[in-house]
């Protein structure tokens, strides 16, 4: 159930879209549409039997059983049921991950240019050839960005880092990233350096292990997840152009909360997070000359992409209205309130699916004394029919 399930985006080959966000298989699968109902025959409880059976009710030829065959052939195939290929897919994945002395680039040559020269050129143009000089009268703690596509965030991105000025430089850039396929109330760490066509990234190896001592059953080191997610990834670009391949990280992947997701409760009510936000606290007054807070996150999610029975385009309804509710929970972010963004942000019952929400909540108990200004506000089509919304902010700390 941790696969991937959208809509084809190939116009000649409609059908559900299967893929591994885990990246334990690298194959893509398109069901045809009247395969899809299939799918739900694969619960380990029906049989070959009950598969044919539906098929031949479903077209009226006896022969469809045929198709059923080769849709189980080709999920197993790809690694996409829970047999022994898939075991061994991820026993390999995770074993090579956990052995690997850096971690390598998950998503170059995808989402942004193999080439360095390329590369530079990219992110000059988002940063309009430029980053910012000249410090603000108050010093930064940090800042939020988005991890959406850069075309997409772009205004974002531009926001975010145009702020970040040369004095930055030799900081220790605490980056707090969605991770999306993580275990809730948990932190993902690792070692590793973070390779990008720009260079090697050095990852501050004594705070992590020292996070993974003091957090206990709350992080988790080495996290596979760290290879495949793109929330850390993409800032660590933009640091590296700002200030050199060698910029010293402190990488964190901040799995979903599972507490106060309704009326009642906050997400330190389950064990072991408490003691998480206390950590963080503390590596926070301790460090906090040293230190320079990331956010990679993005806002709301809506449409038909991520489960809603509507369709959403920018800039029109229902964009406004999220638009409107996505203010009112960044007003409580700027305000250094974390109850009361949590509250704002779950008396919809999360329709608004805010991914960033776990990373804001944890920096807002760490730091309690930062403020935030809102620096930009982008809605993105990620297709036809879904949203993404995401922010800039710049959090400085009262004195």
């Amino acid at each position: 159930m941790d696969l991937e399930f959208l809509p084809s985006p190939v116009p000649d080959r409609p059908g559900l879209l299967i893929r591994d966000p885990y990246r334990y298989s690298t194959a893509t699968l398109i069901i045809p549409p009247f395969l899809v109902e299939c799918l739900r025959l694969f619960d380990a409880q029906s049989s070959d039997l009950d598969l044919h059976q539906f098929l031949v009710r479903l077209t009226g030829d006896v022969r469809a059983g045929e198709a059923g065959d080769s849709l189980a052939r080709a999920l197993a195939d790809a690694a996409f049921l829970e047999d022994e290929t898939y075991e061994e897919a991820r026993r390999r994945c995770r074993q090579e991950f956990a052995e690997a002395g850096v971690r390598e680039p998950a998503h170059a040559g995808e989402s942004y240019p193999e080439d360095a020269g390329e590369l530079r050129r990219m992110l000059d143009g988002y940063l309009d050839g430029s980053a910012s000089h000249g410090g603000p009268a108050r010093p930064l703690a940090g800042i939020a960005a988005p991890h959406a596509s850069f075309d997409g965030a772009s205004d974002c991105y531009r926001a975010a880092y145009g702020a970040v000025s040369p004095e930055y430089r030799d900081r220790i850039f605490v980056i707090l990233g969605t991770s999306h396929a993580g275990e809730p109330d948990r932190l993902g760490l690792t070692r590793k350096p973070f390779v990008t066509p720009l260079g090697t990234a050095a990852t501050e190896a004594g705070l992590v292990e020292r996070l993974a001592a003091d957090c206990g059953s709350g992080a988790e080191l080495e996290d596979y997840c760290h290879s495949t997610e793109h929330s850390i990834e993409f800032q660590v670009l933009f640091l590296q152009h700002l200030f050199g391949a060698g910029v010293r990280i402190l990488p964190i992947l901040v799995g979903p909360f599972s507490c106060g997701r309704g009326k009642d409760g906050v997400p330190e009510d389950a064990p072991g997070v408490q003691r998480v936000f206390e950590v963080l606290a503390g590596l926070a007054e301790r460090e906090a000359e040293h230190l320079f807070w990331v956010l990679g996150i993005d806002l709301a999610h809506v449409g038909r992409r991520y489960g809603d029975e509507f369709a959403v385009q920018a800039a029109e309804e229902p964009a406004r209205r999220v638009e409107a509710l996505d203010h009112a929970c960044l007003d409580r972010i700027c305000a250094g309130d974390a109850a009361g963004f949590w509250r704002q942000l779950t008396e919809s019952r999360d329709d608004l699916k805010w991914c960033g929400a776990s990373s804001l909540y944890l920096f807002l108990k760490a730091v309690p004394r930062v403020r935030a200004a809102v620096a930009a506000y982008q809605q993105w089509n990620i297709d036809g029919e879904s949203m993404v919304s995401c922010a800039a902010l710049h959090f400085r700390t009262e004195s």
